[in-house]
């Protein structure tokens, strides 16, 4: 079993918001629009704060929105791309089978996209069938129907040898015949000619083309998935034109000749500079139940900086509607929201950003914790409220409990193990006969934020008796020289250090925590099981959950597995925080969707 290897929020958020801590907890709601509603399987999503977002009057079709950032995507390649930046930029011009739509209350909630309905699923649980809409087009000289041989296609390039999509754990384990396709794709030279005579000679067992219809693909699973509907809005599930044979996989070539099956194709692609999308003249609004579409074109420039962007769409500058990839600078949003600012969103990001991680093996202290009842009783000492006015206060920080955040299913009913309570903390310290503790905590050096938390921890331990030492490194340090090498923590170099998580897809999504934070079978860098957690109940736990027949009975499994852990003590949550993002005035519809974490483009509109 392998791990997601798509990256974590990296404590994004706690940069952001480090200045909030009094403000943001003292502003009341009054005023406030909730987002509140069904995700699907999931249960109720957490309530994102919208202030009284700018979405009055009858959408207006037409005109241009202009998007400023910083970056550029990981890959221009619809197949391959696997970061939300890189999500944000499919969401114009590639389609998935399944998406998530940008309706309040429904933004992790799994529906139709190019598909015509939900998964016809038989065999147990084991064969999914999905129809493809007739209509859904190729911006291909008079129009092309993307069919089911385009999504056998997509599925065979998500794992090239050039560059495959970084989440293939996912569903590798279980999508019938990938793994050993994948195998042999491995071996190919990386040239044009070699990968495209692999892929045209070779098939994937369990990703067909239905004999009766060119336009239904059939997937077949070695055992049931609860949530391999989510699954198929990842990359690899996205349609792929035969065209795409010609050029390498991620490379700048396909850039520079991608095909569209959305409402925009990319009509100029400057890498790291500038991205348009423009109209795609063979959309159809019909084929399409996830994008409006209102603005005729999209524009985006990415060579700014955080404060100048912020700067001019709090101004309403001309050419600067909306952010691409940047939040609000920290010092600036206290008063955006004491002010209530009407263009201010704060949505639910779905995941824990940040939480304590223990070192389960680390040898200090006579191996002091690897005790349970050890990292028990530190959990009770630590103060949830001052960690998450450390992060902003609780409204733009909501108190996290439990491992699993409102949302994903499994998460109810909601729990807190470990309410803050010194004196208990105590009992369990003389009750594991431990009286003195010195431990090591490791954190990044350039976050305001992550400083903050340290301190607040080093103050409630030493409440307890247990001395704590700050070992702070740079941001890219912290991972590849520390937290991603096992031996480092074998060696006992640190005790207790912060990280933050968020998964692959939403709803039935918990296999995307479990799996790749506590099996205690695969470390790192394999994982980021960072601590070297390690509990066969745990372990034995995630595989039923695996398997489960259907998101109900998953949802039971996960909710126990979130318990043991806790009970465990792996990990101590904080947070499951709210993303600022400001758009100017002449955006409209603005809804947060947490999968590209900003603003769907393709359903704002903008006033001319």
């Amino acid at each position: 079993m392998q791990r997601s290897k798509r990256k974590p929020k990296t404590l994004r958020l706690l940069a952001v918001v480090a200045s909030l801590a009094v403000v943001a907890a003292a502003c009341s709601s009054s005023g406030t629009k909730h987002a509140n509603g069904s995700a699907g399987s999931a249960g109720a999503q957490p309530t994102g704060q919208i202030y009284a977002e700018n979405n009055s009057g009858t959408p207006r079709t037409g005109g241009t929105l202009t998007m400023l950032g910083v970056a550029d995507v990981d890959y221009m390649d619809p197949n391959i791309s696997y970061f939300p930046i890189g999500y944000l930029n499919l969401r114009m011009w590639s389609r998935q089978l399944y998406n998530y739509p940008a309706e309040h209350g429904e933004t992790t909630t799994v529906v139709p996209d190019l598909a015509t309905a939900m998964p016809t699923i038989s065999d147990g649980g084991k064969r999914y069938t999905v129809t493809i809409r007739t209509g859904a087009m190729w911006d291909l000289p008079g129009g092309r129907q993307v069919t089911a041989a385009d999504v056998v296609l997509g599925v065979k390039r998500s794992c090239n040898p050039v560059q495959p999509f970084g989440g293939e754990s996912d569903f590798q384990s279980f999508l019938a015949g990938y793994q050993d396709f994948c195998n042999g794709f491995a071996n190919v030279p990386l040239t044009t000619a070699a990968i495209k005579q692999y892929i045209d000679t070779h098939k994937i067992a369990g990703v067909t083309v239905d004999p009766s219809n060119p336009l239904t693909v059939d997937f077949t699973l070695t055992h049931p998935v609860s949530y391999f509907d989510a699954i198929l809005t990842l990359p690899p599930f996205a349609p792929a034109p035969a065209e795409y044979l010609d050029h390498l996989p991620a490379s700048n070539d396909l850039a520079q000749h991608t095909i569209s099956d959305g409402p925009y194709y990319v009509a100029g692609y400057d890498p790291g500079k500038s991205i348009v999308y423009k109209r795609n003249p063979y959309w159809k609004a019909s084929a399409d139940p996830i994008r409006k579409a209102y603005v005729n074109e999209i524009d985006v420039a990415e060579t700014g900086n955080e404060q100048s962007i912020f700067q001019q769409i709090l101004a309403n500058t001309p050419k600067a509607d909306m952010s691409w990839d940047t939040g609000v600078p920290p010092e600036a949003v206290p008063q955006l929201i004491a002010q209530r600012n009407r263009n201010l969103n704060l949505q639910s990001e779905y995941s824990t950003n940040p939480y304590v991680v223990f070192n389960t093996a680390s040898p200090n202290n006579s191996g002091a914790l690897t005790k349970i009842a050890v990292r028990q009783a530190i959990m009770y000492a630590l103060n949830r409220s001052q960690l998450v006015q450390d992060a902003g206060g609780a409204q733009v920080s909501p108190p996290l409990t439990q491992i699993l955040p409102p949302g994903v299913n499994g998460s109810s009913p909601p729990y807190d193990q470990y309410p803050y309570n010194p004196t208990k903390a105590k009992e369990l310290l003389h009750a594991a006969g431990v009286s003195t503790l010195v431990l090591k905590f490791l954190y990044r050096a350039g976050s305001q934020t992550s400083l903050k938390m340290f301190e607040t921890i080093q103050a409630d331990l030493g409440q307890i008796g247990i001395t704590v030492s700050g070992l702070g490194v740079p941001v890219d340090a912290f991972y590849n020289r520390y937290l991603e090498v096992p031996s480092v923590a074998r060696n006992g170099t640190w005790d207790l250090s912060l990280f933050s998580w968020a998964p692959d897809w939403y709803g039935d999504a918990a296999a995307s925590f479990f799996s790749p934070l506590f099996d205690g079978r695969v470390l790192p860098p394999t994982s980021s099981n960072f601590g070297l957690f390690n509990d066969p109940k745990v372990s034995a736990l995630i595989d039923q959950a695996l398997e489960a027949p259907d998101a109900a009975a998953a949802g039971r499994l996960w909710h126990e597995t979130d318990v043991q852990v806790m009970t465990d003590a792996a990990i101590y949550p904080i947070t499951d925080p709210n993303y600022p993002l400001l758009h100017g005035s002449r955006v409209h519809n603005c809804v947060y969707v947490a999968a590209i974490e900003n603003c769907d483009p393709t359903n704002t509109w903008v006033s001319h």
